[in-house]
């Protein structure tokens, strides 16, 4: 079924985390994003809340960014629209969504945090998707998922993605969650195959997910849809 993903990111770990860092007031929105080749994206931004001599040379510093164009001229409110070519680094986290069939539907910037709305024609491609960027090396936090389908306004109960689910399932099975612990975080990330701080960071977040499907849930039971 089709799934609609809503990621973060944070920006010092993906793009343009040197651009937000020397310009806290500067606004940033994708307009689209074009993929060529395994690693190369170049990404269509409006930026604003800034000028652009100022925002040309804090792109020209920015070890994120290998090149860049200015498309428009600045609009009445002060827009300025530029195609990116991004680096290697963070062209290969962008092409982990085309490389798993992934579609981005929107991205935005805010507080130094990208949010990604992504859209998957299958599930487990999203879980795909995830493990491919933390093997990059970027920390994903998984928001919200929507199946398409399940009501008009696409609403439905934020759910695990699979790596999140065997870990949180094994940290249950071999007793981390017991008082007191059965066997260590490094353990069990020996055991799953990953570094343990990749496996705080999953473990964190499911309880997230598993915390807001409790509050959002008064009867107790976890949701399953």
């Amino acid at each position: 079924m089709t799934t609609i993903a809503e990621l973060t990111l944070g920006a010092d770990e993906f793009a343009l985390g040197d651009t937000l860092a020397q310009l806290p007031d500067v606004s940033i929105s994708v307009e689209s994003v074009v993929a060529e080749g395994p690693t190369r994206t170049m990404p269509l931004v409006w930026f604003s809340n800034v000028e652009r001599e100022e925002l040309e040379a804090t792109l020209e510093a920015d070890e994120t960014v290998d090149d860049y164009q200015r498309l428009l001229e600045a609009t009445e409110g002060g827009d300025w629209f530029y195609r990116l070519e991004y680096g290697e680094g963070v062209g290969s986290v962008c092409c982990a969504v085309y490389e798993n069939g992934g579609t981005v539907l929107d991205a935005q910037v805010t507080d130094g945090q990208w949010t990604l709305r992504l859209l998957f024609l299958h599930r487990e491609e999203l879980s795909e998707t995830v493990s491919a960027m933390e093997n990059r090396g970027c920390r994903v936090d998984v928001r919200r998922m929507v199946e398409a389908g399940q009501d008009d306004d696409l609403e439905t109960t934020a759910a695990l993605t699979d790596p999140q689910q065997e870990a949180i399932a094994e940290a249950y099975r071999q007793g981390y969650y017991d008082v007191p612990r059965k066997i260590s975080l490094e353990e069990l990330a020996s055991k799953l195959g990953i570094s343990h701080q990749a496996l705080s960071e999953r473990l964190r977040r499911a309880n997230r997910v598993l915390a807001s499907e409790q509050l959002e849930n008064p009867t107790g039971e976890l949701a399953t849809e």
